[in-house]
């Protein structure tokens, strides 16, 4: 039996690479794509969080709570976990990215399979890792918050700074196959690659 996981959501970002559309709320084979991702996600968790820092009304019209980043200027995914581990009540937190609707229904088991004596267990399919797929220990938070204190905005600089795992999902890669243009979303709303 593995400890309560409190999943978050991270769609906080501005979308740039699709305009500046929110990720999170964009329709996608009718439906939001953050609704694909709630499908996916809330079986394996105790909770969910939605970290948004815009349409703050609109997430929550899903029925969880919903978080902005307490880094001030778009911070990125990490100002996200951030603001769920402070908010989180789980000794584990897995986040998960809004525009990924194809996510691995097993993601959390897999994960916390593996993260043993490590503090982040994070995804991978080949030789490339998926950072924002990740299970963390709550107790990481004032590692976390010293981080970006510092200016640190990486993901992959901050895990360098942990005891960190990568777990192999070599059997999905589909499921780390995220959306981040609008010529993308198009696409694969009719049915191309995915």
């Amino acid at each position: 039996m593995i400890a309560s996981v409190t999943g978050v959501i991270l769609s906080g970002g501005r979308g740039q690479r699709m305009g500046g559309a929110d990720k999170g709320l964009q329709p996608f084979r009718g439906r939001s794509m953050i609704e694909w991702v709630l499908d996916r996600i809330e079986p394996q968790v105790d909770e969910v969080l939605i970290s948004a820092n815009q349409n703050l009304d609109q997430y929550l019209a899903f029925g969880h709570p919903v978080l902005h980043d307490q880094i001030p200027g778009f911070a990125g995914p990490l100002a996200g976990l951030h603001a769920a581990l402070n908010k989180a009540s789980s000794e584990l937190v897995v986040t998960v990215p809004c525009d990924s609707p194809f996510l691995p229904r097993d993601l959390v088991t897999r994960l916390a399979d593996k993260l043993q004596h490590a503090q982040v267990a994070v995804a991978r399919t080949g030789d490339q890792s998926h950072p924002v797929f990740c299970l963390c220990r709550a107790s990481v938070a004032e590692h976390l918050a010293a981080f970006l204190a510092e200016g640190g905005r990486k993901v992959d600089a901050w895990y360098a700074s942990l005891q960190t795992i990568e777990v192999d999902f070599d059997d999905q890669p589909e499921g780390f196959r995220n959306i981040n243009t609008l010529e993308e979303l198009q696409a694969m709303d009719r049915g191309r690659g995915a």
